[in-house]
């Protein structure tokens, strides 16, 4: 369950309500209540009114509010409950609320409609009122008259006073007007002789001053003429000593522009021919490295394919190689002695030797022992001939044995 938080607009008609005058007066009103939002008197309501329906709540809260509001219009007067609503009102929910709040209500508004009695007080307190109003009113009206009355009397009486008043200072206004007149007419007049007499000095004084003004304008004239003459004749002579200055600065300036020009353009042209001659140089380089590149990687293709022609046996690819330079090693055996100068050779041979034949004959062959053998030469580069191409034999005595000699070249077939 639940209570609704809307406002109840609950009609109170009080009839014959007793005042502090004894009077009965009728007090019809509208109050406006609901549950309050308060926890405390929140607590009231549901305590209270939970159980009850709208009907039975408004019934409560009418019956606290005509006792409460009795009570109220028994402590004031008719005058203090007609006269000041607002203290009345304040009254009147001063003593209502507390009463609703303990049920768990709180009051919203307070309308009082109408107030009346049966013995007519109220409207005879109100036609007293009128009335007075009325014959103060009167009473005004006849004071504002009388004082119309006594106003605009004085009003002739001082509008002919200061008639009179005004006309007799116009007159000796007029008059004094005419001395004054009189007195002002000789005293310019005077002022204009004099002032015709300073006028002529004046002007006298002006013409002198100004012969003197224009002998003196002519003379600073004259010497400004000459002044300015003198400073163009200066200016000339400093602008054309400034324009020489600045000629021979120019040509300077030139001069050392093109020296400079020149020296960068030298320098420029060096190191580009410098740059050039280092690029020409790399280039040699890198194509003589590139032709050498191509040569061996020429040369490596060939001995691959020789070793593959041979089936892998290098010794035998070796022996090819030797064999394709042989003709250029006994080339160098013959240029060996070639270039010897011998004009002569003489040979003294005594005919023996010891049955092995004559000494020239042991000269001319231990001259050809001389040479280096070919398969020495090529015994000191870790290469064997082929045995086609002969092989050396140890000589051996008469016993057979191995002779340690110099070996014969024997070329077996």
């Amino acid at each position: 369950r639940y209570l609704s938080l809307t406002p109840l607009t609950i009609n109170i008609p009080l009839q014959n309500a007793l005042s502090l005058q004894n009077i009965r007066i009728n007090v019809p009103s509208t109050f406006t209540v609901g549950i309050s939002t308060n926890p405390d008197i929140m607590a009231n309501a549901a305590e209270r009114l939970l159980n009850l329906s709208p009907v039975a709540i408004e019934g409560m809260a009418k019956e606290i509010i005509f006792g409460q509001l009795r009570l109220t219009v028994a402590s004031l007067t008719i005058e203090q409950i007609n006269q000041d609503r607002e203290s009345f009102l304040e009254s009147v929910r001063k003593n209502v609320e507390p009463e609703l709040n303990k049920i768990g209500l709180y009051l919203i508004n307070v309308n009082i409609t109408d107030i009346t009695d049966e013995s007519e007080y109220i409207e005879s307190i109100g036609k007293k009122a009128a009335s007075e109003a009325v014959n103060q009113a009167k009473v005004d009206v006849a004071q504002q008259t009388k004082l119309g009355a006594i106003g605009e009397s004085d009003a002739r009486r001082e509008e002919t006073v200061r008639v009179a008043e005004n006309m007799a200072e116009a007159e000796k206004g007029k008059k004094s007007a005419l001395a004054s007149q009189r007195i002002y007419v000789h005293q310019k007049e005077a002022e204009a002789v004099k002032g015709e007499n300073t006028a002529q000095i004046e002007i006298a004084n002006s013409n002198s001053e100004m012969e003197v003004q224009k002998a003196s304008a002519q003379q600073r004239a004259e010497v400004a003429q000459r002044e300015s003459q003198r400073a163009i004749q200066a200016a000339e002579y400093e602008r054309r000593l400034a324009q020489l200055k600045a000629e021979e600065v120019t040509q300077q300036e030139i001069n050392k522009t093109k020296l400079e020009i020149e020296a960068e353009a030298n320098a420029e042209r060096t190191r580009r021919e410098a740059k050039g001659q280092a690029d020409a140089i790399l280039m040699k380089y890198e194509a003589e490295a590139e032709g050498l590149q191509k040569l061996l990687e020429a040369k490596a293709d060939g001995y691959k394919l020789l070793v593959e022609s041979v089936n892998g046996d290098t010794q035998a690819a070796a022996s090819l190689l030797l064999i394709e330079k042989l003709s250029e090693i006994v080339n160098a055996q013959v240029k060996a002695i070639s270039n010897m100068k011998i004009d002569k050779i003489t040979v003294w041979d005594s005919g023996g030797n010891n049955g092995h034949g004559n000494t020239t004959a042991d000269f001319v062959s231990g001259f050809v022992k001389s040479l280096p053998p070919l398969q020495d030469i090529v015994a000191m580069a870790g290469i064997e001939l082929p045995e086609f191409l002969g092989k050396v034999t140890p000589k051996q005595d008469n016993n057979g044995k191995q002779k340690n000699e110099e070996p014969l070249a024997v070329i077996e077939e």
